[in-house]
């Protein structure tokens, strides 16, 4: 079976989109690859269509813990055979994925980096193993923008494994940070598959935050039973957003950590089978949503970087049709984001070094009076 056969096959879809063929083809040779793609490029085929021309086992590194199910189900729709081991799995389930794992059943595996890092897994895993895919790559760099320790030590378990192809995907990644993934994940002279950052169906608008709540309404009704996705700084902030939309009759609902795991989960399922029109959420939503009809994001507040809003913007028109991107913003945000990063015994200098840097420029990209497009595609090296 060709990767072509195999794409129309198990997913239904008659081409590749933009590199996507390259990063499959990379991996089927043996060959590392840098995979960058801007949010809805189609990342996960990338390293799920080298598992489905059965070579071998196939690991994804992730550290979206609570969306690992949502992938496996995915996955499994197109028929592969696949499973996640996380700390949120009940019993029986992780009993059944180390079962399949040891009988060699298993084509398709998510991981966190921490369960990884336990080293149990190492000894299953080796004899198989022919693709190491690291999701969200821009977690193992200090100067990127959501930095996480563990995936620094990724390294020490991909020497393990010298002859499986290693694969680092990331939506967001300016050149330095590309650079950094490549040093930190030992990348073996690797295929560079860089996307263009910009996506012209999105509108780009930025204004001064002056009356949040009327601001906020004021757009939702250009869009009047369409998805749309608003973002706002704190839970305080989401639960006050989302009591004054509902108030006004829209169809909406509230999603951040402090809510019951059931809650969560009901208002991610609502949104994404269109039951529901709006979300209301901290950054704790939306990695993974598998909506592409999404006619609006709003940033009620400002977002920490460009990479953050580049991310969480680009949830917005997946389907390739127009979709807005509102951005509501104030200094005092930045003030905001600084404090919350002191918090839990602040940060080491280069963090901090990195952190004012991010902040500088979100605050030009919200006031500059120039295209915001091309900000975007300066910013990642476009």
């Amino acid at each position: 079976m060709t990767p072509d056969e195999a794409l129309r096959k198990r997913w239904g879809y008659d081409s590749f989109k933009p590199l996507q063929r390259e990063a499959v083809e990379a991996a089927l040779s043996g060959r590392d690859s840098l995979v960058v793609l801007p949010t809805g490029g189609g990342k996960s085929i990338c390293y799920q269509l080298p598992a489905a021309m059965g070579r071998g086992l196939v690991l994804v590194v992730s550290p979206l813990i609570a969306l690992m199910d949502d992938q496996v189900a995915a996955a499994r729709e197109a028929g592969l055979s696949a499973d996640a081991l996380h700390s949120n799995l009940e019993a029986n389930h992780r009993s059944d994925a180390y079962r399949r794992l040891a009988s060699g059943k298993t084509e398709l595996l998510y991981v966190s980096p921490e369960r990884l890092l336990m080293g149990d897994l190492l000894e299953d895993l080796a004899p198989r193993l022919v693709l190491t895919a690291v999701d969200e790559a821009h977690c193992v760099s200090h100067w990127g923008h959501d930095f996480r320790p563990e995936y620094r030590r990724l390294a020490e378990v991909l020497g393990c494994f010298p002859k499986a192809a290693r694969m680092a995907l990331t939506a967001t990644a300016t050149p330095a940070v590309q650079e950094d993934i490549c040093a930190q994940l030992i990348l073996r002279n690797p295929e560079r598959l860089i996307g263009h950052p910009d996506r012209p169906n999105l509108i780009y608008r930025a204004f001064p935050r002056r009356d949040q709540s009327g601001q906020l309404l004021e757009v939702v009704r250009r869009h009047v039973g369409e998805g749309g996705i608003v973002y706002a700084q704190t839970r305080k902030d989401v639960e006050r957003l989302a009591a004054g939309l509902a108030g006004a009759g829209v169809s909406c609902a509230a999603y951040h950590a402090g809510l019951p795991a059931d809650r969560r989960q009901q208002a991610q399922e609502d949104f994404v089978n269109e039951r529901l029109d709006v979300v209301v959420a901290t950054i704790a939503f939306g990695m993974g949503i598998d909506r592409s009809n999404v006619r609006y994001v709003v940033h009620a507040n400002t977002p920490r970087s460009v990479e953050h809003y580049q991310q969480e913007s680009g949830r917005a028109g997946r389907d390739g049709l127009p979709a807005e991107c509102v951005l509501l913003f104030a200094a005092s945000d930045l003030a905001t984001h600084r404090g919350l990063a002191q918090k839990d015994g602040g940060l080491a200098p280069e963090r901090q070094r990195a952190l004012e840097r991010q902040l500088r420029e979100i605050g030009r990209f919200a006031v500059a009076p120039v295209c915001r497009h091309r900000l975007l595609s300066e910013h990642f090296g476009a």
